[in-house]
C-alpha cells in the first residue's frame, strides 16, 4: 500500500471519522440483542426449538452471503452508497422485528437486519482506506474495538429494557442508532458529489472478484481469517460446556470464563493493527495468534482442571488474528476496488466456514462421547494457518499477483 503522510484525523475528515465510528457501533446489535430476551419473545410469539436454532444460525450465514453480495453493492452504489444501504437495511430489520406479529416476520426482519450488518462488515475496511489511507491501522483498531462494544452493550441492556418497556421496544430501539449513523454519510455523499464524480476505482471489476482464488495473498488471508473464525465460533458455542465437563467449572464459572475470552480480545484489537503497521514480518504476529490457540487447546487437553483461567486466556488471545486480517485486507491491496473484492472474498468464505465450526465440534463430541476429539480437531484447524503465516511474511499485493 502506498505511503501517506499522516494528517490530523479531523483534517477535513470529521464526518468520515464520525461515520465510521457510528457504523461500527451498529454492526453487532442485530446479532447480540435477540438471545437475551428470547424467553420474553416466546411468551407472545410461539417459537419452536428448531426456530430458535434457525435464529442462532442466521448470523454467520447472512454474514457469509453478504461477503459475496457486497462487492456488487459497491459497484452499483459506490462505497458511501453501500454503507447507506447497509444502514437502511439494519434500520428496517430492527423495526420489522419489533413489530413482528409472528415468527415468519421476526425471521424476515432478522434476515434484513443481518444482511445490512454483513454489507457494512465488508465495506468498512475499504471505507477506512478511502478516507484514512494514512491511518489505516489506527482506524481499524478503533472500529474493531467499537464493534466489540456493539456486541457487549445490546447483550447487557436488552433484558433490563425488555423487563421495563417490553421486548418489542428492546428490539426496536436499536433502529435509532442506525438512523443517527446515516447522518454523516448523507453529508459525505452530498459533499463528494459537489467535488467530483463517483470514482470507478472504488468498485471491484467482476473479473477481479472471480480471480481471487488465483492469488496466494488472497487465499492466505482467507485461510487465516477462516481458521480464526471457526475457533472463535466454536468457543462461543461450546466452551462453557467443555469447561463444565473436563475442568469441573460451574455454569456461572464457565460463563465468566467465556466472558474473559471476549474481554481479552478488546486490548488485542487495539494493539494488533498498530503492530501490523510496524512489523516488517507480519507472519510473526500470525504465528503468535496460532500459538495462543494451540497453548489453550493443549492446556485443556492435558491439564484442564489446573490453570483453567490461563488456558482460556490463551484461547481468547488467539482472537488477535481477526484484527490482523482486517488490516491485511487493506495492506495487501493497491486499489479501493481490490480492497472491496478481497474484503468480500475473505469474510464471505470465513463466515461460511465459521458457521460449520460449532456444528462439527458438536458432531465430533456426539461421535466420540468426549471432548478430546473436538479439541484435536480445533488444534488441526488452527495449525492450518501456519502455511499462510509463512506466505504473508513476504510483502506482496493481490493485484500484482493477478496481473502476473
Amino acid at each position: 500500500m502506498p505511503e501517506h503522510r499522516p494528517l490530523p484525523l479531523w483534517a477535513g475528515r470529521a464526518a468520515a471519522l464520525l461515520g465510521i465510528v457510528l457504523v461500527a457501533l451498529t454492526l453487532r446489535q442485530a446479532v447480540a440483542v435477540i438471545s437475551p430476551i428470547l424467553g420474553a419473545i416466546r411468551v407472545d410469539i410461539p417459537i419452536s426449538n428448531i426456530g430458535v436454532g434457525l435464529l442462532g444460525t442466521l448470523p454467520p450465514i447472512l454474514l457469509a452471503a453478504s461477503g459475496f453480495i457486497a462487492p456488487r453493492v459497491a459497484r452499483g452504489f459506490g462505497l458511501d452508497g453501500g454503507i447507506v444501504l447497509a444502514l437502511l437495511l439494519m434500520t428496517a430489520g430492527h423495526l420489522v422485528r419489533a413489530f413482528a406479529p409472528g415468527f415468519a416476520v421476526l425471521l424476515a426482519g432478522s434476515v434484513v437486519a443481518l444482511a445490512g450488518t454483513g454489507i457494512g462488515n465488508v465495506l468498512l475496511p475499504p471505507i477506512v482506506r478511502r478516507y484514512f489511507p494514512d491511518r489505516v491501522a489506527l482506524l481499524t483498531a478503533v472500529y474493531v474495538c467499537i464493534v466489540g462494544l456493539s456486541t457487549a452493550v445490546p447483550a447487557a441492556v436488552a433484558a433490563p429494557v425488555a423487563e421495563r418497556l417490553g421486548w418489542r421496544f428492546s428490539l426496536g430501539i436499536w433502529s435509532v442508532t442506525s438512523v443517527v449513523a446515516l447522518v454523516p454519510w448523507f453529508v459525505l455523499i452530498a459533499r463528494e458529489r459537489r467535488r467530483r464524480p463517483p470514482d470507478a476505482a472504488e468498485s471491484p471489476p467482476p473479473a477481479l472478484v472471480t480471480r481471487l482464488w488465483r492469488s496466494r495473498v488472497a487465499l492466505s488471508i482467507t485461510v487465516v481469517f477462516s481458521t480464526s473464525t471457526i475457533c472463535t465460533y466454536a468457543a462461543f458455542a461450546w466452551l462453557p460446556e467443555i469447561l463444565g465437563d473436563i475442568a469441573g467449572s460451574t455454569p456461572t464459572e464457565a460463563g465468566v470464563l467465556l466472558a474473559v475470552t471476549g474481554l481479552i480480545s478488546v486490548p488485542l484489537a487495539l494493539i494488533a493493527p498498530l503492530l501490523v503497521a510496524r512489523l516488517r514480518n507480519v507472519g510473526r504476529l500470525i504465528a503468535a495468534g496460532i500459538a495462543s490457540f494451540v497453548l489453550g487447546y493443549l492446556g485443556l487437553l492435558l491439564a484442564p482442571a489446573t490453570l483453567t483461567l490461563l488456558w482460556v486466556l490463551f484461547i481468547g488471545s488467539g482472537s488477535i488474528l481477526f484484527p490482523v486480517c482486517l488490516v491485511l485486507i487493506n495492506d495487501r491491496t493497491r486499489t479501493p476496488g481490490g480492497t472491496v473484492a478481497l474484503s468480500g472474498f475473505a469474510q464471505g468464505v470465513a463466515y461460511a466456514l465459521g458457521a460449520l465450526g460449532p456444528l462439527l465440534v458438536g458432531l465430533l463430541h456426539d461421535v466420540s462421547g468426549g471432548w478430546t476429539l473436538p479439541l484435536l480437531f480445533l488444534l488441526a484447524v488452527i495449525l492450518m494457518a501456519a502455511v499462510p503465516a509463512i506466505t504473508l511474511a513476504r510483502p506482496a499485493f493481490v493485484e500484482d499477483e493477478l496481473a502476473r
